[in-house]
C-alpha cells in the first residue's frame, strides 16, 4: 500500500504463533513492526476419546456448531482421519475465520452471523430459533463459554460439548519485550481473547502491568475491553472483527495523531 499508517509504529500481536503470521504481514504492509509474543498457546487435548466417541456418532446429530478456526482445524483433523463428515449435517460457526476454516475442508453452506464475530450474534439467527427435539454437537476448546449450549438447551435442543484442543499460557521469556517496553518502543498491543490478555497480564508481572496500563490496547470485542478495564487498562479501542477490522483501528488511531 502506498500509504503506510503504521509507518515507525512497534506494534505487539499477542495471538497464538500459528495465527499470527498474515496480520503480522499485515502490519508490516502498512509500515508496522509486529512483536510477537504469543500469550496464548494452542495444543491438543490429554485423552481423545471422550472426543472420539461423539465423532463415531456424529450422524447422530442434527447440527454442528464450530466456535472458533481453532475448533475447526482441531475436530475436523481428527474427523477426516477416522471417518467422512455426514453429507446431511448442518453446520453453524461463530465468524469469518471459522466459515473460511471450514471451507477449506469442503463444508461450505454454513450457518453465521455477518459482521458480528461472537455467540451473542449466532444465537440470534433465525436457524437457531426454534430447536425443540434437534440434536447439537459444539467443537470448541476445553472450558469454553457455556451461553451457545445453555441458550440451545433452553429452545428445546440436547446439546453436547466435543472439545478438541486445550488453551495454555505460554513459557516464554518476558525479558525481551519489557526492555524494548522501558525504552517506550511499544506503542499498541492487541489482543484477540479475554483468557489471553489475562495470560500476558501475568506473563509480564507487575513492571510490565504499568507499562500496558499505559500502552494503547486494540481489541476486537467490547467483551475483551472490560476484561482489559479490569486489569488497570486505560487505553482501549475496540476495533471491528478479524484482522482488517483490527488493522482499520490501529490505522485510524494513528493516523488521527499524525
Amino acid at each position: 500500500m502506498r500509504h503506510k499508517p503504521l509507518a515507525g509504529r512497534n506494534i505487539v500481536v499477542t495471538r497464538p504463533a500459528h495465527q499470527a503470521q498474515a496480520f503480522a504481514r499485515s502490519i508490516r504492509d502498512a509500515g508496522g513492526r509486529p512483536i510477537l509474543f504469543p500469550a496464548i498457546e494452542i495444543r491438543g487435548i490429554d485423552d481423545p476419546r471422550p472426543f472420539l466417541r461423539i465423532v463415531d456418532r456424529l450422524h447422530e446429530f442434527d447440527l454442528a456448531i464450530f466456535v472458533s478456526p481453532n475448533a475447526v482445524v482441531r475436530a475436523l483433523g481428527l474427523i477426516t482421519a477416522r471417518r467422512e463428515f455426514p453429507r446431511r449435517l448442518l453446520v453453524a460457526a461463530v465468524g469469518g475465520g471459522s466459515v473460511r476454516a471450514l471451507e477449506r475442508f469442503g463444508l461450505t453452506g454454513v450457518m453465521a452471523p455477518e459482521g458480528r464475530t461472537d455467540t451473542e450474534a449466532l444465537v440470534e439467527l433465525p436457524g437457531l430459533a426454534a430447536m425443540r427435539g434437534r440434536r447439537v454437537v459444539i467443537f470448541r476448546g476445553a472450558g469454553g463459554r457455556e451461553l451457545l449450549g445453555a441458550t440451545l438447551r433452553e429452545r428445546g435442543a440436547a446439546v453436547e460439548y466435543a472439545e478438541c484442543y486445550r488453551r495454555v499460557k505460554p513459557d516464554l521469556d518476558v525479558a525481551p519485550l519489557l526492555e524494548i517496553w522501558a525504552r517506550n518502543g511499544i506503542d499498541a498491543v492487541t489482543a484477540t481473547s479475554s483468557e489471553g490478555l489475562r495470560n500476558l497480564a501475568e506473563m509480564i508481572g507487575a513492571a510490565g502491568r504499568e507499562r500496558l496500563a499505559d500502552t494503547p490496547l486494540f481489541v476486537p470485542h467490547p467483551r475483551i475491553a472490560e476484561a482489559a478495564h479490569e486489569l488497570g487498562v486505560q487505553r482501549v479501542i475496540v476495533t471491528g472483527p478479524g484482522d482488517d477490522g483490527m488493522l482499520t483501528g490501529l490505522a485510524a488511531h494513528f493516523d488521527a495523531q499524525r
